[in-house]
């Protein structure tokens, strides 16, 4: 896929003389271009806008993506050269690997990943959604991720990426196709791990569990045939937008880890807009998050009684399945950290969590 727009490389000039240089330097160009394997960044020259090719695992059309469909229109309206989005949802671009690998060659320039994603950009990602049962709601996710996120900005420039916005869609459940209330039900069961996370994977194995790796756009066929994979664990709405649901009809309600994703661009992109373009996208992004955040908390709590109502089977934990899944998540944690999570980021995420709650029990009444 070549996104680049025909632009001229060196201004038109009049004289022989440079006529002649400027074929020079546009044969330079062209073969030091090809040298590069044919990288598809799009050019940005005066009076044209900024190609920018979005890829997701978003499916079309859910709120997600009418969200980031509105983002886009903003960004067009923003101030300096301008630019243009086309969206790749679906997975069309492949897993969150194949994603971030295509920004780094530029046939994509931006993304919206989930946390998983984001972490093979930068491990310290992964704190935000491989400390299972480290949060007890969503305010104290939200206080460790608006204070991680400059740190968390910095890091991915450092890697030629800018991270535009972070939000959450509320809790990651597990959903089975037959009753699993607690970790020793789905040892039992073929779990889905995604493609290319091997670390998670090994991990899962070692604990006892049957990961089985497949790509997000597999996991309904996968629970289809019944011997590929039995359990998952999802947010709630993207087990209905997915229908995961009509193969796994069985949730347990125990807050595992919260969703948590954001948008990225790649540097080569992100500087071809001067700094006050960069500040108003910036803050469209942002804004879009946080828009992002609050419609897919709300569906997701729609989602479960939508799904109940085509026959879910949800399980609440009684107080010996809470505190199994509370000892499962301990014996966790000596592999999460520094394997999964950096450990200094493990323990900086700790840190925060203790002065949250430090902060709400000192509050007034």
């Amino acid at each position: 896929m070549n996104t680049s727009p025909s632009v001229p490389l060196v201004p038109l000039i009049c004289d022989r003389h440079r006529r002649t240089r400027r074929a020079f330097l546009e044969r330079s160009v062209g073969v030091a271009l090809a040298g590069l394997g044919g990288l598809t960044l799009p050019l940005q020259a005066a009076g044209r806008p900024v190609k920018i090719q979005l890829g997701t695992l978003v499916q079309k059309d859910t709120s997600v993506h009418q969200i980031l469909k509105t983002m886009a229109a903003k960004w067009q309206k923003a101030p300096g050269p301008g630019l243009t989005v086309t969206f790749h949802t679906d997975g069309v671009m492949g897993s969150e690997a194949d994603m971030i690998r295509r920004m780094r060659i530029g046939q994509l320039q931006a993304a919206v990943l989930t946390t998983a994603g984001l972490a093979g950009i930068d491990p310290t990602l992964s704190a935000l959604q491989k400390m299972p049962l480290a949060f007890r709601s969503l305010d104290e996710v939200v206080y460790v991720r608006s204070k991680l996120f400059p740190k968390l900005q910095q890091r991915l420039r450092e890697r030629d990426f800018v991270l535009l916005c972070l939000s959450d869609a509320g809790w990651v459940r597990y959903f089975s196709k037959v009753k699993a209330t607690v970790p020793a039900d789905f040892r039992k069961l073929k779990l889905f791990a995604t493609v290319g996370d091997k670390e998670y994977i090994e991990v899962m194995r070692e604990m006892g569990f049957r990961p089985v790796p497949l790509e997000y756009q597999d996991i309904l066929t996968g629970l289809a045939t019944g011997n590929m994979i039995e359990a998952l664990a999802s947010a709630p709405f993207y087990a209905l937008a997915g229908q995961f649901y009509t193969q796994a009809n069985h949730m347990v309600e125990v807050n595992w880890v919260p969703l948590v994703g954001g948008a990225v661009i790649h540097r080569k992109a992100w500087d071809l807009f001067p700094p006050e373009t960069q500040n108003e996208l910036l803050k469209i992004a942002q804004e879009a998050g946080e828009q992002i955040q609050r419609q897919t908390r709300t569906e997701a709590d729609e989602a479960v009684v939508a799904m109940q109502k085509r026959g879910l089977t949800v399980h609440s934990l009684d107080a010996p399945a809470q505190a199994a899944w509370e000892d499962f998540a301990r014996s966790l944690e000596g592999r999460v950290r520094g394997r999964l999570v950096p450990a200094e980021t493990f323990d900086e995420v700790h840190a925060l969590i203790k002065e949250f709650r430090a902060s709400q029990s000192s509050a007034p009444k």
